[in-house]
């Protein structure tokens, strides 16, 4: 019986598409990940797959390439970009003889190194959790056999039941623990909101220079670092607008194309500090050729958690390395959507929080709606928005609901759930204003 080994850092690479070959972007993104979990990488294997091999994900003739590259390199491990099966990853352990992780278990893995404060830490371990019970249930077949020797003989669990339940347990006494910080984080988080203080957060793709731009707004010596998810744990800052607002800044983990759901899931109490925010500062480095997909994926994120329908504005960092001057562009509305500037040399950045500013001045919608007992869930929708400033009881079971929120949140609200509004109405747009350079 194969047994897993605990230590080697010398990894082997493989590139898998499915339907077309792996290109140069996510090739580049996997070696980079590798390197940010510390490990070093000793060859690499392209595989095209025109059907997944239920058995190894891979090809046959693939396995037996990759069991003389590991051979020849003497490679301990064999990372694969790709999410296996809990019996695929088995079987391919048995047939190389090496520790195989995959795409999911190598984002966990880098979590767990980067996590410093308790919740971050629990939300990890939380992660890894849910990810083994389905190694255990399905791939990890040896722990089948009962207990044994002197003292454990006759009736009683298998290793695997065993197992199962002590994890299970764990999971639950995780989730307790990190409900009870959440609620904690979200009763701070609703006391800076009724002191009136507006979030304003940091999202984009991991590595795009939040962090640099963060510490240059805040001088928080947040750790920045070529490496993808350097940041991991929110960060919130006070900052001072040149107008004299007050605002909070968060930043947050950086997001990546196929993100673990078990993250998404975990770290969407780390997230909710997105979700209530009045701003988001979508971060891009526009220096990435692939920045538009890197956009596509953090939208995707941001629907996952909720956050879809706060206002955005789009950073467009590392506008040195293109040659591009600081500028501001303008959506046809007049407001600002769209900021070029470098974290790096600081130029743009004024520009920035003039944006931050700007968009916070507009004018809140506040309003009264009517909810029905039967729509509870739109009375949940708004409270987990956290739109709702007060409410009173009707008669007939339904409730009034005072709001506050932004227009674009209303209008989506709005499409999704027909508000019936009782009292207030929407501010009055910002006059248009011309693009910059005009």
């Amino acid at each position: 019986m194969f047994d897993r080994p605990s230590h080697g850092e010398l990894a082997v690479l493989v590139h898998v598409g499915i339907g077309h070959a792996p290109g140069p972007d996510a090739q580049t993104e996997f070696n980079a990940l590798a390197l940010s979990a510390g490990a070093g990488i000793a060859g690499s294997l392209t595989a095209t797959l025109r059907q997944v091999n239920p058995r190894f994900l891979i090809g046959t003739g693939k396995v037996e390439e990759l069991r003389q590259l590991l051979h020849d390199t003497c490679a301990e491990i064999v990372l694969i970009d790709h999410r296996l099966s809990p019996a695929q990853q088995r079987n391919l352990e048995k047939a190389l003889d090496r520790r195989v992780i995959d795409r999911t278990g190598l984002i966990l893995d880098i979590f767990a190194q980067r996590a410093r404060t308790h919740e971050g830490k629990l939300q990890v371990e939380l992660a890894q959790m849910e990810h083994l019970a389905t190694r255990l249930v399905r791939g990890w077949t040896h722990l089948e056999r009962q207990k044994g020797g002197i003292g454990l003989r006759g009736p009683g669990e298998t290793q695997l039941e065993t197992d199962r339940r002590l994890i299970g347990a764990r999971i639950r006494s995780l989730g307790e623990r990190l409900g009870r910080v959440s609620r904690q984080r979200r009763t701070a988080g609703q006391k800076r909101r009724k002191e009136e203080v507006p979030t304003v957060s940091l999202v984009g793709y991991t590595n795009a220079g939040k962090s640099t731009l963060f510490n240059l707004l805040t001088r928080a010596g947040v750790l920045v670092a070529d490496q993808l998810f350097a940041t991991l744990d929110p960060t919130l800052r006070r900052v001072t607008l040149p107008d004299g607002t007050g605002i909070v800044l968060a930043d947050t983990v950086g997001f990546i194309r196929d993100l673990p759901h078990e993250l998404v899931a975990a770290f969407r109490s780390t997230l909710d500090e997105t979700q209530h925010s009045r701003l988001l500062l979508h971060v891009i480095d526009s220096s990435d050729p692939a920045h538009e997909e890197r956009i596509h994926d953090v939208v995707k994120v941001l629907e996952e958690i909720g956050a879809d329908h706060l206002p955005r504005v789009q950073v467009y960092n590392k506008a040195d390395i293109l040659g591009v001057p600081p500028r501001v562009d303008r959506a046809e509305t007049g407001m600002a959507n769209r900021v070029w500037l470098s974290s790096r040399t600081g130029q743009g950045v004024d520009a920035l929080l003039g944006v931050i500013a700007e968009h916070l001045h507009v004018a809140l919608l506040k309003c009264t709606v009517e909810v029905s007992a039967a729509e509870a869930r739109v009375r949940a929708r708004l409270y987990a928005l956290g739109a709702v400033t007060a409410e009173r009881l009707r008669d007939d079971g339904g409730w009034e609901l005072d709001l506050e929120l932004d227009r674009r949140g209303f209008d989506d609200l709005n499409r999704r759930e027909h508000l019936r509004v009782l009292s207030g109405r929407l501010p009055e747009q910002a006059p248009a204003r011309p693009a910059a350079g005009q």
